[in-house]
């Protein structure tokens, strides 16, 4: 299982992010142009004493994200989607990918894949565009890890 952000935008969101991950110990993909600097000092100044045990790659595009990590199945998360991320099945070695915070994928990116690996996270209130891409990730991630729990894939530590 790994997370993939592709363009993220936001420092804040992704540092959020970067945490789940380093205390899931999922690996963290970010993909493309960032909106933010991930220098040593720029992480150290904004605090994130957590980031020597983020599990993390940079891949300069979608491509080669796919040719390094060769992920088992590909779930990409969008407003646009038809099913739920309750109805995927996650199975190790899955990636669940978020674009960008302003953009999403885009539906050129969502073309290149089935409709049944497009998910989206439900919400009642048609006037709240999207959640907050930290939450997001979170919401999923936990649904996949409580999966892979139950198949005996993924053991948290008490």
């Amino acid at each position: 299982m790994e997370v993939v952000l592709v363009q993220p935008e936001i420092p804040q969101n992704t540092g959020s992010i970067a945490r789940t991950c380093a205390a899931t110990q999922i690996p963290l993909h970010l993909v493309g142009k960032l909106g933010f600097d991930l220098s040593e000092k720029a992480v150290r100044r904004a605090g994130l004493d957590y980031w020597p045990w983020v599990p993390l790659h940079r891949h300069a595009g979608w491509d080669e994200y796919i040719s390094a990590s060769k992920p088992k199945n590909v779930w990409l998360l969008s407003k646009f989607g038809e099913r739920t991320y309750w109805d995927a099945e996650f199975k190790q070695g899955d990636a669940i990918v978020f674009g960008s915070e302003t953009k999403g994928l885009g539906k050129d990116f969502l073309s290149r894949y089935p409709s049944q690996q497009i998910l989206r996270i439900p919400m009642v209130c048609a006037e709240v565009r999207s959640l907050n891409l930290s939450n997001a990730v979170s919401i999923v991630l936990f649904e996949a890890l409580r999966q892979l729990s139950a198949s005996g894939a993924f053991v948290a530590r008490r």
